[in-house]
């Protein structure tokens, strides 16, 4: 039984769908309880294919065991002959073991049904002896065996790369084919518990807080807008946890995170996503220091974690090393010296439009003079990073949740965190005075009512709960799939197991 080819013609694909469907009636032909359908509901496994491979991936070729045992997988690969076929059956993880249907263990009928009922795809459980083969294959030498699920729709070629577009809209069949793609999500899986561990360490508390909100808050983006029929009222999609989370804080929780969806009605790329999955961590008596120093460690151990190194390989065989201590620079001093010219919180907007005219940076919308500074500094600066950078002290107009900074003028404590190019985690010196952070909003809101669609609104209830007291408080904030595409080297469309596609 041949692979189906890398790109099978429609017409074909309909043939091999019409024989399949064919052969699943014939299944519900014999089934006994006909009324349950073609397939059982369970099979008599008595292991996993992982685990046999685990005790007896060492036989030496044409070694019998006596012992027997029932597994099941996909056929991923077919070979029938005479009196004895040959089939792959791949668990879930991609392990795979050799089925040896012989006339002399099964007879002459099961021989023949293997024959004509077994496709590529399809799931079957078999139960035999383990044995290692005269080549030296590990192999179960059947003698039982039965269909547990038909594939209807033959499988793409598993000795041929799928392409992009299939990988990502089709990612039930990327995770069949492609070991990488299974090795991503336990990846993924590993990366998580890795983070939980870390608060664990830590004392922090895991929440959970709404995605549904009266009012978006907690960053500065575009929100997805929706209707409450129940309510009757218009929702947004959260744009962030920050603001419950800091509620969370006034309300004695002191060390607090949440992993969860974020949902951005913005541009897609190859490192931005309408829907991302999103930590967000808040420490009580902390600072944008504590909490960075906080983030290396998350970040190392779950490179650890994944790599069993802090120096992980990427997709393209490049080697990144996340260990040792990261750097910290300041925007404006940074700024000042790759541009050449001195650059302040005074520096003025027409010093900046010029500064921006020659070096050829467009001009944002609505742009203030944080916003111009920052454009400028990923013109000049950001390529040049290397190693993991934390970006500290940024402009007071583009971040209206940070508190101004201790002893520099004009800045505010944040940071941006930098690796492989691309901002991955940022961290604050909270803003916890309410009488403050109703000034900030106000001026958001004049951004609003300029056209700036991703300006804050003024939030009355988060007001109301800083008017409680929130202590001094370090947070930070990083994208789970990014912190993958710093690990693996992977795009965000690979990150994510589903990605939004159009």
């Amino acid at each position: 039984m041949a692979d189906a080819p890398a790109e099978t013609p429609e017409e074909d694909i309909f043939e091999q769908k019409a024989v399949r469907l064919d052969k699943r009636e014939r299944l519900i032909a014999e089934r006994q309880d006909a009324a349950g359908g073609a397939y059982p509901v369970q099979v008599p496994i008595t292991t996993t294919i992982t685990a046999v491979r685990e005790e007896f991936g060492e036989l030496e070729a044409g070694t019998e065991t006596g012992q027997t045992a029932g597994v099941a997988g996909r056929i991923v690969f077919s070979r029938n002959t005479g009196k004895l076929c040959f089939a792959s059956l791949q668990a879930g993880d991609g392990t795979r073991i050799q089925a040896m249907v012989s006339l002399a263990s099964v007879g002459d009928e099961s021989l023949a049904r293997w024959k004509e009922l077994v496709d590529l795809g399809d799931h079957v459980f078999i139960s035999g002896e383990i044995i290692s083969s005269r080549r030296g294959e590990l192999s179960i030498m059947v003698a039982e065996w039965q269909i547990a699920a038909k594939a209807v729709m033959p499988l793409p070629n598993l000795h041929n790369e799928l392409n992009e577009e299939t990988r990502v809209r089709q990612r039930y069949l990327d995770l069949i084919v492609r070991d990488k793609a299974r090795e991503t999500v336990i990846a993924r899986a590993k990366t998580n518990a890795s983070l939980r561990e870390t608060f664990a360490h830590h004392a922090f508390t895991e929440v959970e807080t709404p995605m549904l909100q009266v009012q978006p808050g907690g960053a500065t983006a575009r929100p997805f807008v929706t209707h409450s029929n129940a309510f009757d009222t218009e929702l947004f999609m959260r744009i962030a946890p920050e603001l419950y989370l800091k509620r969370a804080v006034v309300g004695g929780i002191d060390r607090v995170f949440e992993i969860n969806r974020n949902f951005r009605n913005e541009g897609a790329d190859s490192t931005h996503s309408p829907e991302f999955a999103m930590l967000e961590a808040y420490q009580a008596y902390s600072d944008y220091n504590g909490i960075a120093d906080l983030t290396q460690e998350l970040i190392q151990n779950a490179a650890i974690a994944v790599a069993g190194s802090t120096i992980v390989t990427w997709a393209d065989g490049t080697e990144y090393d996340l260990g040792g201590q990261w750097d910290r620079l300041s925007m404006y001093p940074s700024l000042s010296e790759a541009a050449g010219v001195t650059v302040t919180p005074e520096t003025s907007m027409e010093d900046l439009l010029a500064l921006a005219d020659t070096a050829g940076v467009e001009v944002p919308p609505h742009a203030t003079h944080g916003k111009l500074v920052e454009e400028l500094w990923e013109h000049f600066v950001k390529e040049h990073l290397t190693r993991p950078t934390f970006v500290m002290d940024f402009p007071v107009d583009t971040s209206p949740l940070v508190r101004e900074h201790r002893s520099v003028p004009g800045v505010v404590e944040k940071w941006d965190l930098y690796v492989r190019g691309f901002e991955l985690a940022t961290g604050y010196s909270e803003l916890v005075d309410p009488v403050i952070q109703r000034e900030r909003f106000v001026e958001q809101a004049k951004l609003a009512d300029r056209g700036d669609a991703e300006a804050m609104r003024i939030d009355e209830d988060f007001l109301r709960a800083l008017e409680h007291g929130m202590p001094p408080t370090g947070g930070m904030g990083m994208g789970i799939d990014r912190l993958l595409m710093a690990i693996t080297g992977l795009g965000i469309r690979e990150t994510i197991l589903f990605p939004l596609v159009k």
